[in-house]
């Protein structure tokens, strides 16, 4: 049986950059792995940043495309059954941030997939500094990324303080009071910096395991659960676009906009990376990259972030 760990979170919580870490250590202890990036979108922009991971002991694969979620999960059964043969010993699978992860244990036992594979860990992600008037939608996708989860740990941690870290796990709780979910979190959470991380830590984590937990299901009328926009061969010059982008995130009229993500290739030939919430928005240099913006909330009006995006100034 090959295991699966699923690797949850909010979306801009920093799966990717966990995935990146775990990884490592899974690969220095001899394993032979594959990752799976799942992104409701018409552009996987995650597989973009694991790249440097490919090699003889992990391949990468993705599923993506601007569909509904059932075909998405189809999507998703399909490519684990055509990479049941493989030889893995682990699948790390990052589902979509807007995605609640029980379509994820659904599918994984349904046959075939149930004869050769087997749930080892659920993760879940969780920035330290959580916004704290997440919508109704967004609250209940958080309630069902940490429920089943073995580990919930903190990102950021270094970055906020323990009042602010107390806030957050209250907020969790409320999620799941919310969903009708009994789990409670206090002390359990882990929320030491990564770059600390010790051998035992990740030994720790890595057999962690998952909880399977009741939660009552809500479901958005249509129109008003997420989605995701994209724009591709955009350029200007990097200040513009955090300038652009920061007026995006405070748009009212442009929907409930959460994440804004991708890459840029500047006027000098150069690649950098944009990852923006309402708390942080990073750009950085990169290698390479593909050109693309995508813009992930709720209730989108594409025309008008179009316009806030690529107007002349």
């Amino acid at each position: 049986m090959i295991k699966i760990d699923l690797i949850t979170g909010f979306l801009g919580a920093g799966k990717t950059t966990f995935i990146k870490k775990y990884a490592k250590h899974l690969m220095k202890a001899g394993q032979n792995i594959c990752i799976l990036e799942n992104d409701y979108g018409a552009v996987n922009v995650d597989m973009m940043l694991l790249q440097e991971l490919e090699g003889d002991q992990c391949e990468l694969e993705m599923v993506a495309g601007a569909c509904d979620k059932d075909c998405h999960r189809r999507r998703f059964k399909t490519k684990l059954i055509a990479m049941g043969m493989c030889g893995y010993d682990r699948v790390l699978v990052e589902p979509s941030g807007i995605f609640d992860v029980d379509e994820f244990f659904d599918a994984l036992c349904e046959e075939p997939l149930d004869n050769w594979y087997e749930i080892g860990n659920v993760i879940a992600i969780v920035d330290a500094g959580l916004e704290d008037n997440l919508s109704r939608q967004s609250d209940y996708l958080l309630a069902s990324e940490v429920a089943d989860a073995g580990m919930v740990i903190f990102s950021r941690s270094q970055e906020v303080s323990a009042e602010a870290m107390e806030k957050t796990t209250a907020h969790l709780n409320r999620a799941m009071e919310q969903a009708r979910c009994r789990r409670r979190f206090q002390n359990e959470i882990f929320s030491k910096p990564w770059d600390a991380l010790t051998e035992e830590d990740w030994k720790r984590i890595s057999a962690c395991g998952y909880r399977q937990e009741a939660y009552e299901k809500y479901a958005p009328e249509d129109g008003q659960g997420y989605s995701s926009v994209y724009f591709m061969d955009m350029q200007m010059p990097v200040q513009e676009l955090r300038t652009r982008v920061e007026k995006l995130l405070s748009a009212a009229d442009c929907g409930n906009i959460v994440r804004v993500k991708g890459f840029m290739q500047t006027e000098d030939g150069g690649w950098i990376e944009l990852n923006a919430t309402h708390r942080e928005i990073s750009i950085t240099q990169i290698p390479r990259g593909q050109n693309v913006i995508i813009v992930i909330g709720e209730e989108l009006v594409k025309e008008k972030i179009g316009r806030l995006l690529t107007e002349t100034v």
